[in-house]
């Protein structure tokens, strides 16, 4: 542990909790799109199943069990109450995102670390999540404008990455042998996704306007 990855953790952590604030308090998940959450319940689901067999630590367990309850509990919110289902916008949030998942498991077949079962899955996690915020990006682009809670939500996505290529140059230089081209790589090409909307984000922050993406 490292003050990086701390950084990192707690910032994704609070982007959670930014959409979990959304949702609960607003009772609205407009702008946000649930192909992408669904993305990301089954990249925690893929990427945890060690918790059954591995323990490192009380702080590793319960961030492993935030990821995975928040993430299948906005997809729930999404799907299932009514109040929050009303506002999700579904001819919008069009993306289709399966056609994600088999290129993805394909690719972790192929390119692994070690062809085990968990260890497959791993990698197939690291793929998804590199493309996860995919059709996030398209319906922010399709709707353009974007309330704050949404647009600090995507913020915080990115910061959170931004901040593990952090954690790992710092694991680089202080730690022997430290190389995991697979973990960096999926990191870099999530991270140059987020490009575009840090962009047009720190241009209304600096003008201080509404933030609204290009169509």
């Amino acid at each position: 542990m490292n003050i990086f990855r701390l950084a990192a953790d707690m910032t994704h952590l609070a982007s959670v909790l930014v959409l979990l604030l959304k949702i609960h308090t607003i009772k609205s998940c407009a702008g946000v799109s649930l192909k992408t959450q669904e993305l990301y319940a089954i990249v925690f689901a893929t990427r945890y199943l060690d918790i059954f067999t591995s323990f490192v630590s009380v702080y590793n367990t319960f961030m492993k069990l935030v990821f995975l309850g928040s993430s299948f509990s906005i997809v729930w919110y999404m799907r299932y109450h009514k109040a929050v289902h009303r506002t999700y916008d579904r001819d919008q949030d069009t993306f289709r995102h399966w056609f994600l998942v088999l290129p993805c498991l394909l690719l972790a077949l192929l390119i692994h670390e070690k062809f085990t079962f968990l260890e497959v899955l791993w990698t197939f996690s690291l793929y998804l999540e590199a493309v996860a915020i995919l059709p996030q990006l398209v319906l922010l682009q399709r709707t353009r404008n974007i309330d704050n809670l949404t647009g600090q939500y995507i913020f915080l996505l990115g910061g959170y990455r931004g901040l593990y290529i952090l954690n790992w140059i710092y694991r680089y230089f202080t730690e022997p042998h430290f190389v995991h081209w697979i973990t960096w790589i999926a990191g870099f090409v999530q991270t140059l996704l987020y490009a575009d909307f840090f962009y047009y984000y720190f241009l209304s922050w600096k003008n201080n306007k509404k933030l609204q993406l290009p169509a």
